[in-house]
């Protein structure tokens, strides 16, 4: 596994972990935007 495609897990990771955040302190709205930046970024570990 290269280097660019860990970068890219690591990020799709940690932005799935602020939407869990943000849809348990009830900011529906950011989370919704956060998992759609989250599932574009996922798009680069094909």
């Amino acid at each position: 596994m290269d280097l660019a495609r860990i970068a890219w897990l690591f990020t799709v990771f940690a932005l799935m972990i602020a939407v869990v955040i943000l849809a348990l302190d009830s900011y529906y709205g950011y989370a919704g935007v956060t998992l759609a930046v989250a599932l574009s970024a996922a798009i680069n570990l094909r």
